[in-house]
């Protein structure tokens, strides 16, 4: 998901402590999962709106595991609680037997010893990883072809619009056959239309994951090269990819970025502030469940840019504990998890699209008054997120340096060419 906090780095003592918790558990040989008792394996997650889908799968997991029992931890993600509480109890040898682990962290918890190479039981069974899944998301969970996740849901991003508002405008719908001039030519003609006071066409906000790495990518630009040793902010290519969105805001199709960091561009939209607004397809739920704009909207996908669809494939994965008591077990349920029978319970519930590929059209048909398919239609051809041991920091620069582009009081150019100097010379430090 887009939401992200400052990645900690795995001091040496977690290191230490993770390799005596492991000698600790293989001396037990998977604890009481070998001895044929009963077990309880806990659940790591941080969605408050995903725990029914969550209890629903573990219940269909149970009925045919007599012996299993899982309990779910939800720990908040806000404010990075949720790293901070896994970090710690990796340390003490605690946490949860099975968790969530997003691709950002997942090469920096690999390095910290915490996360169980699943190659062993995958050998064993019929997941096919390979065959069953898209193989951005298994990658981005292998290192050292170590595999350390099982990929759980993705997301990816769609141009969503309210009816209403260009209803009143008398200006047609968007359609999924969109280009970024047709987004730019509606703007221009909602804009003229005369929209309410403190209604605007379209968001711009300095988004990286929903906005200007699609049209980046899409534009031959580039954000980190293959061996994660440099970053291409210095590219023309890439400045394109993101001068687009501010030209936007120029225009006056787009609240100010200022005004954008006071209220975000998904709390307009569900105010009814916006007409359009990019989003990703985990924000379904989040619209859906708002009452002031949840019979007014659809979405159609993301407006091709030089002739490319443009988008961004992130996602979730459920990853075992390596110090856990109960590895076998822990492993025998994150495995099944990924089953077609789980990925089929999660994507029926709508809340997220199963990263399973036989199960992704459930999300799509989990709302027949929606155009879902926005999201899936071409998520084999998204980019996957650029990540590495310091996307966190890169990330917090990218936006601080993007600031006085976007607000327009440094050009788009010196901006990056700053940035691309503080963010190599922290890439040279890993």
């Amino acid at each position: 998901m887009k939401k992200r906090s400052v990645i900690k780095t795995l001091a040496s003592g977690l290191v230490l402590a993770m390799a005596a918790a492991s000698l600790a558990a293989c001396s037990s040989t998977g604890g009481q999962a070998s001895k044929g008792g009963p077990v309880t394996l806990s659940l790591g997650i941080w969605d408050e709106k995903q725990r029914p889908v969550m209890e629903s799968m573990i219940q269909a997991y149970e009925k045919n595991h007599e012996n299993v029992k899982v309990e779910i931890q939800l720990t908040r993600y806000k404010g990075g609680e949720y790293w901070t509480k896994l970090e710690a109890s990796a340390t003490g040898g605690t946490a949860p037997d099975v968790f969530w682990l997003n691709v950002l962290h997942a090469e920096d918890y690999y390095d910290g010893g915490i996360l169980l190479d699943l190659n062993e039981y995958l050998e064993k069974s019929d997941l096919d990883l390979e065959k069953n899944f898209p193989q951005s998301l298994v990658s981005a969970y292998n290192f050292d072809d170590k595999q350390i996740a099982i990929p759980k849901d993705f997301d990816t991003n769609a141009l969503w619009y309210n009816k209403e508002i260009f209803d009143k405008a008398g200006v047609a719908y968007p359609t999924d056959d969109w280009t970024f001039e047709d987004l730019v030519s509606t703007c221009k003609e909602l804009k003229e239309a005369g929209l309410d006071d403190g209604v605007y066409p379209f968001a711009c906000p300095i988004d990286f994951q929903t906005w200007y790495y699609p049209t980046v990518y899409a534009n031959g630009g580039w954000i980190l090269n293959e061996d994660k040793t440099e970053t291409g902010y210095a590219d023309p290519k890439t400045q394109e990819g993101i001068q687009c969105w501010i030209d936007l805001i120029g225009e006056g199709y787009s609240p100010s970025a200022a005004s954008l960091s006071e209220t975000n561009a998904d709390a307009m939209f569900g105010g009814g502030q916006l007409a359009m607004v990019l989003a990703g397809s985990y924000m379904t739920p989040e619209y859906m469940g708002n009452e002031v704009i949840n019979t007014k909207i659809d979405l159609v996908e993301f407006p091709e840019f030089n002739g490319v669809e443009p988008n961004i494939i992130n996602g979730l994965g459920y990853s075992v504990f390596s110090g856990s008591k109960n590895k076998d077990a822990a492993a025998d349920f994150a495995l099944w998890m990924g089953s077609e029978e789980a990925m089929k319970i999660q994507g029926e519930s709508g809340v997220v699209i199963s990263a399973r590929n036989d199960a992704q059209g459930y999300f799509t048909e989990s709302n027949k008054d929606l155009n879902l398919a926005a999201y899936t239609n071409h998520s084999d051809k998204a980019n996957p997120l650029p990540v590495c041991k310091s996307s966190a920091e890169i990330y917090d620069l990218e936006e601080e340096a993007l600031k006085a582009a976007y607000s327009g009081s440094r050009p788009l150019v010196d901006a990056c060419a700053e940035l691309k100097a503080a963010a190599d010379e922290v890439l040279a430090k890993k």
